[in-house]
């Protein structure tokens, strides 16, 4: 389905150069990343990366020998205002549709937001928001930005 998204999660050691390493063969691979978060422990950090050639990326890092998985996400536009993610969360709560994390970035050229969403049921949340009007990102739209 043209609605979901492709993210890169990357497990890293927590040690200094780690990350410099993963955006350096990203760069000499020519990958442009579109959206990124990060979560660590006192030894370990996942690296979730949404960038312009997914495919390419993870070759690129696995043949680094980077632990590199692809997980399927989606991508919404809220409005850039107080209250515009709390219509989308609350239209997927409402339908019993569980968000298992997300991370936003802003558009340069918009008064939008971009919201990641890892949901426990992607076709259905992609139908819920459809239904109520919340803009569903493309994977195009998204590598392309």
């Amino acid at each position: 389905m043209f609605m979901i998204i492709k993210q890169i999660s990357i497990f890293i050691e927590n040690k200094m150069g780690r990350l410099s390493a993963v955006t350096k063969i990203l760069k000499d691979n020519n990958i442009d990343i579109r959206a990124l978060s990060i979560a660590d422990t006192k030894d370990f950090g996942i690296l979730r990366i949404i960038v312009n050639d997914p495919d390419k990326a993870c070759e690129a890092l696995k043949s680094a020998d980077c632990t590199v998985t692809l997980t399927e996400v989606i991508a919404i536009g809220i409005n850039d205002e107080p209250g515009g993610l709390a219509e989308a969360t609350d239209i997927l709560q409402l339908n019993s549709i569980s968000i298992e994390y997300m991370y936003a970035f802003i558009s340069k050229t918009d008064n939008m937001a971009y919201v990641i969403l890892r949901v426990n049921d992607n076709d259905r949340a992609i139908e819920i928001l459809s239904k109520n009007s919340v803009k569903l990102l493309t994977s195009d739209e998204i590598y392309n930005m």
